[in-house]
């Protein structure tokens, strides 16, 4: 029995060994002791391990026994028992003079039939490269991240510098056009400082809406609401996040709207509040801004539409949404209606 098995041992064997050989990766076979069969020159060449004193070693006695990590160890014996794989085995392998470099380890077991001795065909991958240009790439977003964030509040800071001076110079002005024109730009600057504070608060990633809002309407309120028990903006926003450029969109929207309303629809000061919401269904989303104020001018058709509103029409085609103008009895609702159905309606890029 045992001399008709010899032949197909060997011939077993040597075709293992034609594999190792013909290998242009870092392979070795080994026996079931852990011994090495064979290593395809490639191992030797990339581990500097002498090929013409490799094979009957055991692996852990290899170089100046670099190999010899106990994990490994346990993970190969239990290979050759034949109670599991090793599926991608990542170990450093620390030579005395040479760098640390980081390998994946996979390795199985190969039976030529009942009466043959068990093989494992091992494979090593060095991924030192890939590994430390991963972690480049890993200090380079966050530094990256980091930095953004130092723009956005140097910018968010520049523009409440701008927005300051422009008050100055709306109060020493003698024209009542330029100072009401001054003070319009000294808004709109307000406004994106407050979105750039926001968006340098939050972490690079979703924004949440309803607290982005909030904020956004108290710095609003605060710079343009003279008497804040006759005024009030309220936020009923869900909890929706959407990605942070889609934010400084609405964000904009918002601003717009808030400042149009807190300008024309509470003449002389008189009281009245203005509600900001937010709700999204399956792809559907619906942003509002309404107040309660003296409503809508006659022949709104013949109004020429101003800055305010070029701007939200504009940002609302980037987001593929529509703006409808309504009376709210009293006041006037404008929502901006973006529908997943119709999605390229109205998308045109701006």
């Amino acid at each position: 029995m045992a001399s008709s098995a010899l032949p197909h041992i060997a011939l077993s064997d040597s075709l293992a060994l034609a594999m190792v050989a013909i290998s242009n990766a870092p392979v070795l076979l080994l026996d079931d002791t852990l011994k090495v069969v064979a290593a395809s020159n490639s191992f030797c060449g990339a581990f500097h391990v002498n090929p013409l004193d490799v094979e009957g070693r055991e692996i852990f006695s290899l170089g100046d026994g670099e190999w010899d990590v106990p994990q490994l160890r346990a993970l190969l014996r239990a290979t050759a028992s034949g109670r599991a794989d090793i599926d991608a085995y990542e170990m450093d392998l620390k030579p005395d003079r040479s760098a640390v470099r980081r390998l994946v380890i996979r390795a199985q077991a190969v039976n030529y039939g009942e009466d043959t001795p068990r093989r494992i065909l091992m494979t090593v991958s060095d991924v030192t490269d890939a590994r430390l240009a991963e972690r480049i790439r890993e200090d380079l977003i966050r530094e990256k991240a980091v930095l953004l964030q130092e723009v956005q509040h140097r910018v968010a800071n520049s523009l409440q510098i701008i927005a300051s001076v422009l008050m100055q110079t709306a109060r020493k002005v003698q024209s009542e056009e330029t100072r009401i024109h001054l003070r319009d730009a000294h808004h709109r600057v307000m406004s994106i400082a407050t979105v750039q504070k926001q968006l340098a608060m939050s972490q690079v990633g979703d924004v949440e809406l309803r607290p982005y809002f909030a904020q956004l309407c108290e710095s609003l309120g605060a710079s343009m609401i003279r008497d804040h028990e006759q005024q009030s903006i309220e936020v009923t926003a869900d909890g929706s996040t959407v990605t942070a450029d889609v934010s400084v969109s609405l964000g904009l929207i918002v601003t717009e709207l808030v400042i149009n309303a807190l300008k024309h629809a509470f003449p002389e000061g008189q009281s009245g509040k203005i509600k900001v919401d937010y709700q999204s269904k399956a792809g559907d989303w619906t942003l509002s801004v309404e107040d309660n104020g003296v409503g809508m001018m006659p022949g709104p058709a013949e109004a020429k539409p101003g800055l305010g509103t070029s701007l939200v029409e504009a940002l609302s085609r980037q987001l593929h949404a529509d703006v409808e103008v309504m009376g709210a009895n009293p006041g006037t609702r404008v929502e901006i209606v973006h529908k997943q159905a119709e999605g390229n309606h109205g998308a045109e890029a701006v």
